[in-house]
C-alpha cells in the first residue's frame, strides 16, 4: 500500500495564551464555525515542527510573538472537526516581551477577544475548544496532560 492510499488524520496546532485572568481567543473569519470563538491555531505545514507551526500561526492570526511553555494535550476525536479527521496538539504559551502589547486580528481571524476564564461556560466555541479550555482550567490546578478520549481510554 502506498502512502497516498492512507487516510491519516491531518495535524493542527492550537494555543492557550493567558494574560491575567483572560485567555486569547479569535473570532473565526471562515467556515467551519465562521464568526465563532476559537483558540488561535491552524494546520502544520510540510517540513515544519508543531512548535514552529504554532508560533507561526499565532503570529499570522494575532501578530503576537509567543514563547511556548507546555503542551496541554492532544485532541484527536475523529468528530472534532466537521471537515474530516483533524487532530490538534494544544500548547500553552505566553507573550514574549511587553505583555501589554495589543494583538491585531489577521489571516483567518476577524477579531481578537480576551475572555475571562470565568465566562467560558457562558459562550459557545468552535470545534472542541470549550473542552480544551476547561481542561486548561484543570491544568492550572494540577499540571496534568489531557487528550480527547482520556476518560474513555482508561475506564
Amino acid at each position: 500500500m502506498s502512502t497516498k492510499d492512507y487516510k491519516n488524520p491531518i495535524p493542527t496546532v492550537d494555543a492557550i495564551i493567558q494574560r491575567g485572568s483572560d485567555i486569547l481567543l479569535i473570532k473565526r473569519k471562515k467556515d467551519p464555525f465562521k464568526n465563532m470563538l476559537a483558540l488561535p491555531g491552524g494546520f502544520v505545514n510540510e517540513n515544519e515542527t508543531v512548535e514552529e507551526a504554532i508560533i507561526r500561526e499565532i503570529r499570522e492570526e494575532t501578530t503576537l510573538e509567543i514563547r511556548l511553555l507546555e503542551i496541554l494535550g492532544v485532541y484527536s476525536d475523529p468528530k472534532r472537526d466537521p471537515r474530516k479527521h483533524i487532530m490538534t496538539i494544544v500548547f500553552i504559551g505566553e507573550i514574549k516581551g511587553d505583555k501589554s502589547i495589543e494583538a491585531k486580528a489577521a489571516d483567518d481571524a476577524s477579531e481578537i477577544i480576551w475572555l475571562s476564564l470565568e465566562l467560558i461556560e457562558k459562550n459557545t466555541f468552535a470545534f472542541d475548544h470549550k473542552k480544551i479550555i476547561n481542561d486548561y482550567k484543570e491544568w492550572i490546578l494540577g499540571h496534568g496532560t489531557f487528550w480527547s478520549s482520556k476518560n474513555r481510554a482508561n475506564p
